[in-house]
């Protein structure tokens, strides 16, 4: 429920369910600040679905002597008590014209008995959270930055997924001091490799790209960057393992697909099927085995099987980059 009015919650029951806990917390605070919008003077409490009983719902939901507006959050309603479900649901038959009742499941099968039965009722409202797949984040990523009034193209916003990770809260975060600290322009890839350069992850993605790519010199210059720099060793061997998985499913599609359709086939973002594309040419079948039985070794050396962490990952690069170019 994107923006709602206080009109959308106030005699409803806005019913937040999914695992996605930032998502949801985000739902949770738009109903609570509509109708704060709406009345400055009205009433917001919480309480845990376990300790709700009949009595304490009618304590949470009746008018006090300061405001008779209120908006009641009840979480983790999975826990509630059997013996307080009919109470509930009849409740949110008719609820109060001037109380909004917000309640949150964090998902999976307990209680979706009482979930199915609030479902069916007219007044409740549902807002449903996803986790999202890897090819989504980038997009989510865009829409914080437009949320906030900027721009930022496809490959910057995969470089910030791959430089602060896939939570959600630190994404939206990263995404909010970027368009603060740069509202007068679009963020670029530039933009975000200054501000977020020093992430490990990115500096493990530049070594992998560049062997992909067969660019050998640059592949082993960048690698001996991120070590030196203190980039784990198991990092770059997961990005490694990450673009040849990629790589794979992109050559394994079927001809003709649209790209939509190949991001989803490759279990990756749409802009990234330009680079697959390109990385592709260089590859065959038995070069991405060689690639990745390259990869097994060095990730089983880095992990304790060599003594030389540096020589192994070396050793990986020229056999990544060899076996593209000996086609």
């Amino acid at each position: 429920m994107a923006n709602p009015k206080a009109s959308d919650i106030l005699g409803h029951v806005l019913l937040v369910t999914g695992p996605e806990e930032f998502l949801n917390q985000r739902t949770v605070s738009s109903a609570l600040a509509a109708v704060r919008a709406a009345d400055p003077e009205s009433e917001q409490s919480e309480t845990m679905a376990a300790s709700l009983t009949i009595a304490a719902l009618g304590d949470l939901a009746a008018p006090s002597l300061f405001s008779s507006i209120r908006c009641v959050v009840v979480r983790e309603l999975e826990d509630l008590p059997d013996e307080s479900v009919d109470g509930l649901v009849e409740y949110a038959a008719a609820p109060s014209d001037e109380v909004g009742l917000v309640l949150v499941h964090s998902g999976g099968q307990k209680g979706t008995g009482v979930l199915n039965k609030l479902r069916k009722l007219p007044l409740v409202t549902e807002v449903k959270s996803a986790t999202l797949k890897p090819s989504e984040f980038g997009r989510f990523v865009a829409g914080e930055v437009r949320s906030h009034g900027g721009r930022i193209d496809d490959e910057a916003s995969a470089l910030l997924v791959q430089a602060v990770g896939q939570d959600l809260r630190a994404l939206a975060g990263a995404a909010h001091q970027l368009t603060s600290d740069f509202p007068d322009e679009p963020i670029s890839e530039s933009v975000v490799k200054r501000y977020f350069a020093g992430r490990a992850e990115v500096k493990s993605f530049a070594v992998a790209d560049a062997a992909l790519y067969g660019r050998t010199a640059a592949a082993l210059e960048e690698l001996r960057w991120a070590l030196d720099s203190g980039t784990a060793t198991v990092l770059v061997t997961s990005a490694f393992a990450n673009g040849l998985r990629g790589l794979a499913r992109f050559m394994a599609a079927p001809r003709g697909m649209r790209e939509a359709d190949l991001a989803r086939e490759a279990g990756v973002p749409p802009w990234k099927i330009r680079v697959l594309r390109e990385q592709s040419r260089g590859w065959d079948d038995r070069g991405v085995a060689e690639a990745i039985t390259a990869v097994a070794q060095a990730d089983a050396d880095v992990k304790g099987a060599s003594s030389d962490a540096a020589y192994a990952l070396e050793r990986m690069v020229l056999r990544v980059a060899g076996a593209r170019s000996g086609r």
